[in-house]
């Protein structure tokens, strides 16, 4: 085959393959919509707020605004009593390394008390923190809470785990890496896609937790 076929070959799997990423970014995006809310008053009430983790830091030590938001936004929905529980679910896959931990002392920090807060150690992805919520926390109408481009894809993935859900928006942001986390997401969506049609489970299941 001579170079001339393997370049239009090769341009070729480069277009299909940036079809689909984008195509699989709108309908994650569509068809999540009408499930999304970002204002406290108009949002319906729901026994458990899903809160899902993220670093507390950024990578130069400053504090992660994305964490900082989600905390905000948890405590709103908390007071405003549109939530009676809140599940942090995050990664807690080193020693070192506790996701769900630092959210519960920032949380019990403002004000919400330590009773009222769950933590799922084994949240290591979004798939593994919807499932979990369902299968070992055994709740399946959440309200999630994290910045709009990630609701979309949890949602995404509850709509096809039979759990009725609905996102809370936190705060966004505008960062100079802002254009990379959400290339990173598009790419998420479409390995999501995969896990979903090849029925990846997560990490871990373990003994039922009732939250109440």
């Amino acid at each position: 085959m001579n170079k001339r076929r393997w370049r239009n070959i090769t341009v070729l799997i480069i277009i299909l393959l940036t079809a689909g990423t984008w195509a699989t970014d709108y309908w994650v995006t569509k068809s999540t919509q009408a499930q999304l809310y970002s204002d406290i008053y108009n949002i319906p009430a729901n026994k458990v707020g899903l809160l899902l983790g993220t670093s507390k830091y950024l990578p130069n030590g400053l504090l992660n605004p994305y964490y900082e938001y989600r905390i905000d936004a948890a405590v709103a929905l908390y007071r405003s009593g549109k939530v009676q529980y809140i599940l942090v679910s995050g990664d807690n896959s080193t020693e070192h390394y506790n996701e769900p931990d630092k959210m519960k002392r920032d949380l019990i920090a403002r004000g919400i008390p330590a009773e009222k807060i769950y933590t799922d150690y084994a949240g290591f992805r979004t798939l593994d923190s919807i499932v979990r919520c369902k299968e070992v926390f055994g709740e399946d109408h959440i309200t999630i809470i994290s910045q709009p481009f990630h609701n979309e894809r949890a949602l995404f993935i509850a709509n096809r785990k039979g759990i009725t859900a609905i996102g809370y928006n936190a705060v966004d942001v505008n960062m100079e890496n802002a254009f990379k986390v959400l290339l990173r997401e598009k790419l998420a969506r479409v390995k999501m896609l995969f896990d979903l049609l090849l029925n990846i489970q997560p990490k871990y299941y373990g003994p039922r937790v009732t939250i109440q």
